[in-house]
């Protein structure tokens, strides 16, 4: 199994349009397309409160890649996206980083 970390910076006060986003439109799709998901967070305490953290969980790299490409390019997302985003951007910047768990680890 391989994990991916997303932490999304969001621009001021856009994280609730974040979190709408993801409950009203972006799970859905995901069940879709068979994206998985190991859990959500926000930031109490840290360097912003405007971040959204995610971990998903992968087969492989190739089902990451087949899976995420036909997630970003479904004309579903793309148009709820571009709907989400009528008032102005919502997300700064997005960090990801793709996890292989050592073996004492609670997740495998």
């Amino acid at each position: 199994m391989i994990y991916e970390l997303r932490v999304y910076r969001c621009l001021p006060g856009r994280l609730p349009a974040l979190i709408k986003r993801f409950e009203s439109v972006t799970l859905k799709l995901w069940e879709k397309h068979g994206i998985r998901q190991s859990g959500f967070f926000t930031t109490m305490i840290g360097e912003s409160n405007q971040e959204l953290t995610y971990i998903l969980k992968w087969e492989s790299l190739a089902e990451r890649e087949k899976v995420w490409t036909a997630f970003m390019s479904d004309p579903e997302w793309m148009s709820a996206r571009a709907k989400s985003e009528e008032d102005g951007q919502i997300v700064g910047n997005i960090v990801s980083q793709l996890l292989a768990p050592t073996v004492f680890s609670a997740l495998k």
